[in-house]
């Protein structure tokens, strides 16, 4: 990957999107010319952006597919990837994915017609009030930290010791926009956004780009590569539960998240338990929260007491976001689950430096899209 950076202190989507392809194939010791395909994900952007990016790598004609899966784009274009080399369609395959934003909240890009989230946001008024100043996302994932508070009946200033801890851990992640540390008073004290989240509690637009290559066992052999398997994948959309439940934690996809971690353990035989570093979606603090319970990282109802005793960060159960997640590290909607893939990547190697976890053998990741898309997907070392 590359560094992340605020709006208009990147560089282009084409420079970032060739700079990290470059970068990924430098690292696997590999051309342009050895790569049969390439998916690319990017949310707001023009048709065939993943061509403008990679032509600047090079001009072999191979198939080049552009992704969109809201901000599970990145590991999107990663299952695809996956799927075509497991498929045997193709021995070597780019997932690439970069976003060049704009300062500011989210907002559709098209207003002349029904947006793709028109169920999710029937479901949101059937729960909660609108509120019209308040931006969009942060309703839906603040609404879903509240759902918690409501049945739980827990002190909402938890949520913001996660803003805490993801500064502490993009301290020592060069490739973070947000390093500098941050009290819990901090937290707390920032502009209110929406009922439990301060400001500092949500994820920053920023721009960036990160890739990854996918190829077949023998392929890595023939060619040297220091490979991480991908050991177990799961995508999933929109459950009945999304729409049904009467619950902001299901319409911001607590469900899709249940179901594809359960896939991914039974096709892994790996569980929960065995896990020691997890990159997951924290595009709000109240998300990584209740994705703790949805993983299986803690039962359910027990997320606040996981988080007091630290069992979330190093010296606990297990490292939540050691790269600072999106909160600290930056959310460039493409790029985020190619960005957790090389996070993970350098982990299982051992190339962390002062972010590694000891004794990691497997690793989880979970990428969370509304509209909706969530990928989780289990890496182990090669040997382990």
């Amino acid at each position: 990957m590359v560094p992340f950076a605020k709006p208009r202190e990147s560089g282009t989507y084409i420079d970032m999107g060739e700079r990290a392809a470059r970068v990924a194939l430098a690292d696997a010791g590999l051309d342009y010319t050895d790569v049969a395909q390439a998916y690319v994900g990017y949310v707001y952007g023009d048709s065939t952006s993943g061509q403008a990016a990679l032509y600047g790598v090079g001009l072999t004609g191979i198939p080049i597919i552009n992704v969109n899966n809201n901000c599970s784009t990145g590991s999107s274009a990663l299952f695809l990837a996956r799927q075509a080399v497991a498929a045997g369609v193709a021995d070597c395959v780019l997932a690439l994915g970069f976003e060049q934003m704009t300062p500011g909240a989210l907002a559709d890009a098209f207003t002349d017609r029904v947006p793709p989230l028109f169920r999710h946001a029937k479901a949101q008024r059937e729960i909660q009030e609108w509120d019209e100043s308040a931006p969009p996302a942060a309703q839906y994932f603040g609404g879903a930290g509240q759902d918690y508070v409501d049945q739980y009946g827990i002190d909402p200033a938890v949520f913001a010791r996660i803003s805490v801890k993801a500064r502490r851990h993009a301290a020592n992640n060069p490739y973070a926009v947000f390093r500098d540390p941050i009290t819990l008073d901090d937290v707390l004290q920032s502009p209110v956004v929406y009922g439990p989240l301060t400001r500092l509690q949500c994820c920053p637009p920023t721009c960036g780009a990160a890739a990854a290559i996918v190829c077949t066992p023998e392929f890595a052999r023939a060619h040297g590569c220091d490979g991480v398997r991908i050991k177990a994948q799961s995508l999933v959309t929109d459950l009945p539960s999304t729409f049904e439940a009467g619950d902001m934690r299901q319409v911001v996809g607590y469900d899709m998240t249940v179901k594809a971690a359960t896939e991914v353990y039974e096709a892994a035989g790996v569980g929960p338990e065995d896990i020691r570093v997890v990159e997951l979606h924290d595009c709000f603090t109240t998300n990584e929260f209740i994705t703790y319970e949805a993983l299986g990282l803690t039962p359910e109802g027990t997320a606040e007491k996981f988080v007091l005793d630290g069992e979330n960060t190093y010296g606990g159960r297990v490292v939540t976001n050691p790269s600072g997640g999106l909160l600290s590290k930056g959310h460039p909607l493409g790029a985020t689950g190619l960005a957790q893939c090389a996070e993970l990547v350098w982990q299982l190697r051992g190339h962390a430096d002062a972010r590694q976890v000891d004794g990691a053998t497997v690793a989880l990741q979970h990428n969370l899209g509304l509209g909706g898309a969530c990928v989780v997907t289990m890496y182990e070392k090669v040997g382990a």
